[in-house]
């Protein structure tokens, strides 16, 4: 866990690999209770036996947003920031998925710090967050997010 206490320590940080998260496995009750959230039923995220048939990664894959939903968990169990009423998730950049996600597969976070920004009553970080899936080359997300400290 990286510990940081203040906005001016953020501001030291700037452009520079901040962490890199745990492993996280990713498993098909997560996928299929995902989708029951969101509706999002297409078969390469819930049909296992179809997806081990017709998908060339073995089963089926997570859903994008579900990806891109970790990053709360990512941000969580890597980063501690001190002296902090609120964090608020403010948005996002720019999000790609540049390779699937296979279930059973661990992912984790290399998180970068962007930019500091001061805002009235504290700081608007932008982190650059690449999620690698244990043994692959490519990443499955890469996502610019933004959050609001104060």
């Amino acid at each position: 866990m990286r510990e940081i206490a203040s906005i001016e320590a953020l501001h030291e940080l700037a452009g520079q690999e901040v962490a890199i998260s745990d492993w996280i496995e990713v498993t098909q009750e997560q996928v299929n209770l995902f989708a029951d959230a969101t509706g999002d039923h297409q078969w390469i995220h819930v049909d296992v036996e179809r997806s081990k048939r017709e998908l060339p990664f073995g089963g089926t894959v997570a859903h994008g947003f579900l990806t891109l939903g970790l990053l709360p968990k990512i941000m969580g169990q890597s980063i501690s920031m001190g002296n902090v009423k609120m964090l608020l998730n403010y948005g996002l950049n720019r999000v790609r998925f540049p390779s699937p996600l296979p279930v059973g597969s661990k992912v984790r976070g290399r998180i970068v710090l962007q930019s500091v920004e001061e805002i009235p009553g504290g700081a608007q970080v932008v982190w650059e967050i690449t999620m690698e899936r244990e043994g692959a080359d490519k990443p499955v997300c890469v996502a610019e997010f933004i959050v609001r400290r104060y």
